[in-house]
């Protein structure tokens, strides 16, 4: 009797990677054609990559840090700094939520635009604004 293929299990390091990738090529404005080129490689690659299908090599991943301009660790930041049992976590979203919401449309565009607020005090009545609103739609 043939057995019917299991269908791939992606890791959630791979996941995290391929959004980190997504999240800084999306940032800089970099086409997935414009980093594969650069790498050599099929934007078809790039892709899988950034949907965490297809794992990258530590040697494809400090190239496609420097291509990024940030470096290798930036990749796993979230599990690097993931709080432990004894360190109190802040109200974050789940990872997979978080970072579907960096990788949005309207979260790049937001991440992108508030870095360009160079005023500190701007930047958090921004925040402030932003809980408030927040705090309101829980109300």
């Amino acid at each position: 009797m043939l057995r019917k293929p299991q269908p791939k299990t992606l890791h959630p390091t791979d996941i995290l990677v391929g959004s980190r990738i997504r999240l800084q090529r999306t940032l800089k404005k970099i086409s997935q054609t414009r980093l594969a080129d650069g790498l050599g490689i099929t934007f078809q690659q790039i892709q899988k990559y950034e949907k965490g299908t297809n794992r990258v090599s530590p040697s494809r991943l400090q190239a496609i840090a420097d291509i990024l301009g940030v470096p290798a660790s930036y990749f796993f930041e979230d599990e690097l700094n993931a709080p432990s049992a004894t360190t109190p976590s802040q109200a974050i979203p789940s990872g997979s939520e978080f970072l579907q919401f960096l990788n949005s449309e309207e979260g790049v565009n937001l991440n992108r635009d508030f870095s360009k607020v160079r005023d500190p005090k701007v930047r958090q009545k921004i925040l402030s604004l932003i809980k408030a609103l927040a705090n309101e739609a829980f109300e």
